[in-house]
């Protein structure tokens, strides 16, 4: 009998410990879900935050931009009408003197021909 009493408490101690780590594990297992859903709730603002503040400065940088790009293309629109209007006047310039140029080959040339017409008829008389 001693030995069955001995076996009933040996068996009845192996299930109270096995009772005892089940619910240590439970409350491990619980608490490390707790745990884990905090650090994700925690990254989850963390990282809400820094997309924020990445397309506030985004935003703020690209307007930066484009302003300075509008600000060039004006220059740069300016400076092109000036050189356009520049090279208009050279080249007027340049066709006054070629006309110039011809009128002045035409006088000439007809004052060539009205020669040669003299030597010729005085040549012919």
């Amino acid at each position: 009998m001693k030995s069955k009493l001995a076996a009933i408490l040996a068996a009845a101690l192996l299930t109270f410990t096995t009772l005892a780590l089940s619910q240590d594990a439970t409350q491990d297992v619980d608490k490390a879900a707790k745990d884990t859903g905090h650090a994700t709730k925690t990254a989850a603002k963390d990282t809400a935050k820094g997309t924020d503040k990445a397309a506030h400065k985004t935003a703020s940088v690209t307007k930066h931009v484009a302003k300075k790009t509008g600000h060039t293309t004006k220059v740069a629109a300016k400076d092109t009408e000036k050189g356009t209007e520049k090279a208009a006047d050279k080249t007027g310039d340049a066709a006054k003197d070629t006309g110039h140029a011809v009128k002045t080959g035409a006088k000439d040339t007809g004052k060539g021909v009205k020669k040669a017409a003299d030597k010729t008829a005085d040549a012919v008389k």
